[in-house]
């Protein structure tokens, strides 16, 4: 037989890798503002901020993204109520479907929010150094990376946006018939959503226990009120928590307390005996043996490091491009 080859084609191809952020920010968090010659993404993880690109403000909740395109001037203000957490990539993109995103403020879906998570997890793997370090210009490979963690962060970054592309403009749109500037965009309904399969009546079972776990979070939920207040089996819950989240539910709930604990100490308006009362802990000390098991840190030694942060930051930003 006579095979023949086809080349596949690359809608959106990411150049280069100029920095990856997890940044957890106090609630009075200011960053004057920079700009550069290359993409960046920010996201929201958790709470809100007010950010400008150019001359425009807009305000982002959890889930929102917002891209910035190279040569554009942004800023980010936390709102003085809430510490956010945000997620920020910059890269070398030159795609001409990237024009599409430019000062669009859009929002992920659990699918994409899973791609941004696999992009922080293959970023350790890659490089060494703190993600939580703004002031970081350099991402430094590590001597023995996990094979093949830079290649899975370029190919995530893709079908990130890829994913976005496909919902915000299906095909029939194209670049010229989009509106450029922030916008109400409604989401194209996904099609894949329409009939279930088992894997999406898995993720869904996922997903609403998760908000289970969120509505519980002061209390010192066990597995046996999980399963109970849920109607699923023990058996089946922790295969699907280790099938999405690589872990046991118990253990997904500790990791959002301890997440919630990390909010509350940036937020500065309850001491650690408080905190450890609100997220359900019977005592001060479990609580301190439990943030370090999952931070590596006692509750004393994240809030410092928190105020270095915010000392640093008041001391001047002094970016430089690479």
């Amino acid at each position: 037989m006579d095979y023949r080859h086809t080349a596949l084609k690359s809608s959106i191809v990411i150049k280069s890798i100029v920095s990856i952020h997890y940044f957890e920010y106090m609630s009075d968090f200011v960053f004057p503002g920079e700009q550069h010659d290359f993409w960046e993404l920010v996201c929201v993880d958790k709470g809100e901020i007010q950010a400008a690109a150019g001359n425009r403000t807009v305000t982002l909740k959890r889930g929102n993204i917002l891209f910035h395109r190279p040569g554009e001037f942004h800023n980010v203000i936390a709102n003085g109520r809430i510490s956010p957490s945000l997620v920020v990539i910059s890269f070398d993109c030159h795609s001409k479907a990237m024009n599409q995103f430019a000062c669009q403020s859009l929002t992920v879906r659990e699918a994409e929010a899973s791609l941004l998570s696999q992009i922080i997890i293959e970023a350790r793997n890659a490089f060494q150094g703190r993600l939580n370090d703004p002031y970081q210009e350099e991402l430094i490979r590590r001597p023995a990376p996990a094979f093949g963690a830079e290649q899975l962060i370029k190919n995530y970054l893709e079908e990130l946006l890829i994913h976005l592309y496909r919902r915000y403009w299906p095909v029939g749109q194209g670049e010229s018939s989009s509106l450029i500037g922030f916008s109400d965009r409604i989401p194209m309904p996904d099609t894949a959503a329409a009939s279930l399969n088992s894997l999406d009546a898995r993720k869904e079972t996922c997903v609403r226990i998760k908000r289970y776990m969120e509505e519980h979070l002061h209390e010192p939920l066990t597995l046996q009120d999980i399963c109970r207040d849920n109607l699923i089996g023990s058996s089946q819950l922790s295969r699907m928590f280790r099938e999405f989240y690589h872990c046991g539910a118990i253990d997904y709930f500790i990791q959002m307390k301890i997440e919630a604990a990390r909010q509350m100490i940036r937020n500065d308006q309850m001491n650690f005996s408080q905190i450890a009362d609100r997220l359900g802990y019977s005592s001060v000390h479990y609580f301190s043996r439990q943030f370090k098991k999952q931070t590596g840190m006692t509750p004393t030694e994240y809030a410092e490091s928190i105020r270095c942060l915010a000392e640093k930051n008041a001391a001047g930003w002094n970016y430089r491009e690479p």
